[in-house]
């Protein structure tokens, strides 16, 4: 939004970087770096300015010395009250026990209902979906074990969230990051198979162009059309827990295209 004022996000990034200044993530890099890329994930999303200072500052109440009510006094109560949100779902324990499948699968699904009913502002889920989408890409930093259960609760709790709320390209990355970690093997194997030459992106780039084109031609210029490669944990799922072969998967590639009437 280049006609928006940015001096609350410069304000939280300066906060932030300062609350942050001594602590250092897993991976030895600097603290500041996975507050400052959670608020990009946000600004990507074209959430509005008070979403983003919240992603900046999300950590700040439970890793530093401030406060909410200090957020409140230089940030606002919309900024205070996303951080608070997200500082209270930090805390509800989620690993679950060693119960049957259909019984962990009810608790999961009591956890998913709880945690977006304690999100009192849509937004506050948005933000922590962001920043577990970000502590994923950089997994490779915490031990073998917290991986396993990190990607075990993404893909249980977190991706069918990101699922409910439309979020289909975040859905996506948490499941394949999470199947990454969890079947690698399997991961790399349905990886190779969707893009062998490493051209799948461009395949579908070139047919939405083309698509575009023919509809450019018979005057339906703003029409809407985007392409997907289908992710890697949708291919798995057919190949590995239905049991059947890559060569019966027909939606690999996807082309959608919007149009203003039923008549175009």
């Amino acid at each position: 939004h280049p006609s928006d004022d940015i001096s609350l996000i410069e304000k939280a990034y300066k906060t932030a970087a300062e609350a942050h200044k001594d602590q250092v993530r897993k991976s030895g890099e600097p603290y500041i770096i996975h507050p400052l890329c959670v608020a990009i994930i946000l600004a990507d999303l074209e959430l509005d300015k008070e979403t983003i200072a919240a992603g900046l500052l999300h950590d700040v109440v439970e890793d530093t010395i401030m406060t909410t009510e200090e957020i409140e006094k230089e940030f606002g109560p919309d900024v205070a009250l996303l951080v608070d949100g997200v500082t209270k779902l930090e805390n509800i324990p989620l690993s679950s026990g060693t119960e049957t499948d259909a019984r962990l699968e009810m608790q999961a699904e009591n956890l998913r209902k709880m945690l977006l009913a304690m999100s009192k502002d849509v937004r506050v889920m948005i933000i922590k979906l962001c920043d577990r989408l970000h502590n994923m890409r950089t997994a490779q930093g915490w031990k073998p074990q917290k991986q396993l259960d990190k990607a075990k609760e993404t893909m249980d709790i977190y991706a069918p969230i990101a699922h409910r709320l439309g979020m289909s390209a975040i859905k996506d990355e948490l499941q394949d990051i999470s199947l990454r970690i969890l079947d690698p093997v399997g991961y790399e194997d349905v990886r190779h198979s969707i893009d062998r030459n490493g051209t799948a992106q461009k395949f579908v780039d070139s047919i939405v162009k083309t698509v575009k084109e023919k509809l450019d031609d018979f005057g339906l210029k703003d029409s809407t059309v985007f392409g997907r490669v289908k992710s890697v944990y949708g291919v798995y799922k057919k190949v590995y827990i239905q049991n059947r072969d890559f060569s019966e998967i027909y939606d690999i590639y996807a082309v959608r295209i919007i149009l203003n009437t039923v008549a175009e």
